[in-house]
């Protein structure tokens, strides 16, 4: 089994930057650029309201907020939003995850993956396993429970090394244009529309000559 050294560990936030955009990932975790619009404020607004909270017990489950994380099998450190522990009958605790989202759900298992990961990572710090978890949406106001199924890990386990390989290479894919990049905070440095126009102009041009009739022979 592989294991990556504490130096070598990467954001457990970026699995979600690579599920959404390999080319936005690579732009924050290789160029370290960032910028931020009224959704990736809104999220960390609600990610360090959340944060800040004290943990606490309620009857017998113990809540502990923003609780450091890691994995040196998957390569992957982070912050759980939540994790409440639950006390079983044999004295034990059991974890449950919840992470927080300021949306809806999304298309694609984005959350899931991000909540897996955060499950793996505690399942590997304190040698418990962790069958289910939560993601608590905003707008909704209400909480969705995951299955941390096998294929779900396998599909997290997967993007984590895929994760590193990228980083390694510390190559930033070229941009291409689809319509979720106008909710993306980088557009402005992206610039997806212009780099699609001016591929689009090149190949333009290109077939242009290569259409244009022979010039005759002297």
């Amino acid at each position: 089994m592989t294991c990556y050294a504490e130096s070598d560990l990467l954001p457990l936030s970026a699995l979600q930057h690579l599920v959404f955009c390999e080319r936005q990932c690579a732009l924050i975790h290789i160029e370290q650029l960032w910028a931020e619009n009224r959704l990736t404020a809104e999220g960390r607004q609600l990610h360090e309201r959340v944060h800040e909270q004290e943990s606490e017990s309620r009857g017998d489950v113990r809540i502990v907020r923003g609780l450091r994380i890691r994995s040196l099998r998957l390569g992957l450190i982070g912050v759980a939003d939540v994790v409440e522990f639950h006390h079983q009958p044999d004295g034990a605790e059991q974890p449950f995850p919840v992470e927080y989202k300021r949306g809806r759900p999304k298309p694609g298992r984005c959350d899931e993956v991000q909540l897996c990961a955060q499950a793996m990572c505690i399942e590997e710090m304190l040698a418990t396993p962790i069958s289910t978890g939560a993601i608590f949406y905003g707008q909704p106001r209400r909480r969705l429970e995951v299955s941390l199924c096998t294929g779900l890990r396998d599909e997290t386990e997967a993007l984590a090394a895929r994760l590193h390989l990228l980083q390694q290479s510390g190559h930033t894919p070229p941009p291409v244009y689809e319509k979720k990049c106008d909710l993306c905070s980088l557009l402005a440095l992206c610039l997806p529309k212009a780099a699609c126009k001016r591929a689009s102009a090149y190949l333009h041009r290109a077939v242009s000559r290569a259409l244009e009739p022979p010039e005759p022979a002297l």
